[in-house]
């Protein structure tokens, strides 16, 4: 019922993807979302030499044999990776899926060289506009979010129900549509709107796979969908979970915080320190609006595969109807 051009394109059960999440779309739970029957999204910035990334593409298809992708970031980054570096050796490697995501799209030498390695090239951006110029340069898929989304968030504040059908509409290649998708019924609406596929983050922390502490989990757990917020205004917004961290930066972006300040307090380390610790107020966790629907920890395997029965039977209900 769900075969579409994102499934068949990409070699994958289920049209969902796993997005790519800062320090925890590592090789082993991204192994695990394509075990599972989605496709996972390995985040290629985690790895900062030649040989960290070469051993965690090693790692990952030791764990699966089944389709996966990585992800390059063209956001400024502290420790910037050459692209062009990692993806020769995600060729080498043999790598077919890449999903790009930042401020630009890549340059054009780097989007042809995808072509000759014969990757299916995903491109992830903020809206429609965005959209069309990735399929110009021949994205083979396009990502979009809207504004429920968890993580970066984009300026232009236009939620799911809007943001997808407006995108589909505009293109030809496949849609990958997201933001607060965690169930079968919020995936069925976004297929529903012109996607092919969705995007899922939030939801995939809390699972038994999720590299997440436990403490970190039952806190998501017990989270409603009024406890998100955007902050980082100043640097980029994005949407995260209320905990000290996220009500510390709103304040400080309040009284007018610099640059620096900012980014001191959102660090990569303080987020580490409370998803690997369970340190719950040192750093921010990007989390959708869609965590308050969220309440049992499953496998991977168990939350796609009641994701497609509950959306079946949604159509099946709908038809008889």
């Amino acid at each position: 019922m769900f075969n579409t051009r994102v499934t068949r394109m990409l070699g994958i059960k289920y049209p969902i993807v796993g997005g790519t999440m800062a320090s925890i779309s590592n090789a082993d739970f991204t192994a695990a979302i394509s075990e599972a029957g989605g496709i996972g999204v390995m985040n290629s910035i985690m790895y900062q030499t030649r040989d960290d990334f070469a051993a965690a593409l090693d790692r990952v298809k030791k764990l699966t044999d089944r389709p996966f992708a990585v992800n390059l970031n063209f956001f400024p980054a502290q420790f910037p990776v050459s692209q062009s570096e990692y993806t020769e050796i995600m060729g080498q490697k043999g790598v077919r899926v890449v999903e790009t995501s930042g401020h630009t799209t890549p340059p054009p030498e780097l989007c042809r060289r995808f072509k000759e390695l014969g990757m299916t090239w995903i491109h992830k951006c903020a809206g429609p506009r965005y959209a069309v110029k990735a399929e110009s340069l021949g994205a083979d898929m396009v990502t979009v979010v809207g504004y429920e989304n968890g993580g970066a968030v984009g300026q232009l504040e236009m939620g799911t129900l809007v943001m997808v059908p407006t995108t589909a509409g505009r293109l030809k290649v496949p849609l990958i549509g997201g933001g607060g998708v965690v169930d079968g019924r919020s995936m069925l609406a976004v297929l529903a709107l012109g996607a092919e596929g969705v995007i899922m983050g939030t939801r995939l922390l809390v699972t038994q796979e999720s590299p997440l502490h436990p403490t970190l989990k039952q806190a998501l757990l017990a989270a409603t969908e009024l406890d998100t917020k955007v902050i980082m205004r100043t640097v980029g917004a994005h949407r995260v979970w209320v905990n000290g961290a996220a009500r510390k930066c709103a304040e400080i972006e309040a009284a007018g915080a610099n640059f620096e300040e900012v980014l001191n307090l959102v660090s990569g380390e303080n987020s580490r320190r409370t998803y690997y610790e369970g340190e719950l107020d040192r750093g921010i966790v990007p989390c959708s609006q869609g965590i308050g629907q969220v309440h049992d920890v499953p496998t991977l395997k168990q939350l796609f595969e009641g994701m497609i029965r509950q959306a079946s039977e949604i159509v099946a209900g709908l038809a008889g109807s």
